[in-house]
Parts: structure tokens; C-alpha cells; sequence
């Protein structure tokens, strides 16, 4: 492999990863708090990018407008969704949560597939996201290279809220004992509210750059990639909002990369995420930037 080729998979690799890291982050920010790992995340980024598509097919609106009320709606079915389905487990048994999360994401997945259909639509790109660029023979998207930047961003803004805001301070502090919390005055139940809006808006971000990258929707396309989003947030250490983001981009590297090198194997490219996944489970079972149980917070 030439250098040239090399930089280009790594420019494919850093645009997935980016990808993933968005999706990872709500994983790892609903963990933090209610140690739940929410496995129909995957289906809010379906979701997202349902909303974006009925917006720009159906309703003709620009994308700018298309994405800002795509993620709002989002942000508020992913609180919808906690409200409903999981505030009334807050007492129950971890199992039951988790039991609920697998519940919801077939509901989602068969709704949409009822009324939308199983066949996939193609996505209306906008015409300046296929704009290609070529920098000293390396091919770049204008949609490849603005994932990567748009991530980067809302990582410095959940940081800056996780760290910077009063809403961070107490999401902070659920992290660590929620009863606590509530003898404090804080109404516990309205932050767990406002993480799964985060969690859900960063989801349909990378739901909309995902149907762009691979122009098409339909009903099933949150479930491999959400699978892959908890791996990258594993791999990261969960409940680690920058270990979320490290994991995105090393499954994101690690599935282009060795695709690239060995062209042979690219029929098995879904399963290196979670033979990474395997090995750092093996040698550091709490993830690459994870702590111990007991101290592992954002």
C-alpha cells in the first residue's frame, strides 16, 4: 500500500469513527448516570435520520432547518422515551431496565417498518455535501470531512456542560449516588430527562451524517451500527464521554484499515469491532480510558 492510499482510508476511517463516537456518547452518558446500558439508542440515530429524510423528501426544507428540528424532535423523544418507559423502573432491578431498553428497540424498529416499509429510500444529499476535493492526490467529501469537525465540536459542548454548567454539575453528581441527589433538592428524575435528550440528539447527528455518507433509510440500520456505537463506548470506557469518543475512532480506523490492507477479508469487516472489543475486555476490562466501577464517572 502507498502512502497516498494510506492517507485516504485514514480519512474514511476518521469520518467513520466520527460517526460512531456520536452514537457512542449517548451510550456512555445514559451509563454514567443509571448504569444502563440502552441498547434502543441505536434506533433514535434510525430515528434521526427518518425525521431528516421526511423533512427534506416530504416537506421540501432546506437542510439546516431539516437537521435542527430532526434533532430536536429527537432530543424530545429520547426524554419521551425515559418519561414512559424507564422513570417507572427507577426502583426496579437493573435487568428489568435493560429488559425494557431490548423491548423498545423492536418496537421502533417494527413501527417504522410497518409504516415506512422494510425496502430502503434513498436520502436526498444535499448537492454541496458531494462536492470532492483532492489535496495532493488524497479525495475528500465535503460530508467526510464535516463529520469530523462537527464531532469534535459537540464533544467541547457536552464537556463544556458536563463541567461548566450547574445541569453538568448535577448530572455529575447522579453519577454517584441519585438518592443523595434528591435529599440535595435536585430533581433527579429532570436531569436523567435531560441526559437522554443529549444522548438522543448527539444520536440523530450521527443518524443524519450516516444516511448521508451511505445515502439511504429503512428501518434496520440503527442495529449493527448502534452495536458497533457500544463497542466503540466500551472500548473507550464506559462512562467516559472522551473514551467514547477515543473508541468511535479506534473501531472507525480499525474497520476501514485493516479492510484496506486485506482486501480478502472484507466480507468479515462488522465483526473487527468486536474482536477489538474482545481484546481490550481481555487485557483492560474497564476500557481504554475507563476507571474502576466504583470511581468511573464522566
Amino acid at each position: 500500500m502507498d502512502i497516498l492510499t494510506f492517507m485516504q482510508q485514514m480519512i474514511n476511517g476518521f469520518s467513520l469513527g466520527s460517526m460512531y463516537a456520536l452514537i457512542a456518547i449517548g451510550y456512555t452518558m445514559v451509563y454514567g448516570v443509571l448504569r444502563l446500558i440502552n441498547f434502543a439508542h441505536g434506533d433514535i440515530m434510525m430515528v434521526g435520520a427518518f425525521l431528516a429524510y421526511t423533512f427534506m423528501a416530504v416537506f421540501d426544507l432546506p437542510f439546516s432547518i431539516t437537521v435542527l428540528l430532526a434533532v430536536t424532535l429527537s432530543a424530545g423523544f429520547g426524554m419521551f422515551m425515559d418519561k414512559i418507559a424507564y422513570k417507572p423502573l427507577r426502583e426496579a432491578p437493573r435487568i428489568s431496565l435493560l429488559i425494557t431498553a431490548i423491548g423498545i428497540s423492536f418496537f421502533l424498529e417494527n413501527t417504522f417498518t410497518v409504516f415506512a416499509g422494510g425496502v430502503p429510500r434513498a436520502f436526498p444529499v444535499p448537492e454541496y455535501m458531494e462536492n470532492i476535493f483532492n489535496v495532493a492526490g488524497v479525495t475528500f467529501s465535503v460530508a467526510s470531512i464535516m463529520v469530523p469537525i462537527v464531532t469534535l465540536f459537540l464533544l467541547i459542548g457536552i464537556l463544556y456542560v458536563l463541567y461548566k454548567t450547574k445541569y453538568g454539575m448535577a448530572i455529575r453528581a447522579l453519577s454517584f449516588d441519585i438518592k443523595t441527589v434528591n435529599l440535595m433538592g435536585i430533581d433527579a428524575n429532570s436531569i436523567i430527562s435531560l441526559v437522554f435528550g443529549l444522548g438522543s440528539a448527539l444520536a440523530a447527528v450521527g443518524g443524519i451524517f450516516w444516511a448521508i455518507n451511505y445515502p439511504s433509510v429503512e428501518p434496520m440500520m440503527g442495529v449493527l451500527v448502534g452495536l458497533k456505537a457500544f463497542a466503540a463506548a466500551v472500548v473507550g470506557g464506559i462512562g467516559s464521554v472522551s473514551g467514547a469518543v477515543v473508541g468511535g475512532f479506534i473501531i472507525g480506523f480499525t474497520e476501514v484499515v485493516v479492510i484496506a490492507f486485506f482486501p480478502e477479508l472484507g466480507g468479515y469487516k462488522d465483526a473487527f469491532a468486536f474482536v477489538f472489543l474482545i481484546l481490550v475486555l481481555l487485557f483492560k476490562p474497564t476500557g481504554i480510558m475507563g476507571q474502576d466501577l466504583e470511581k468511573s464517572r464522566f
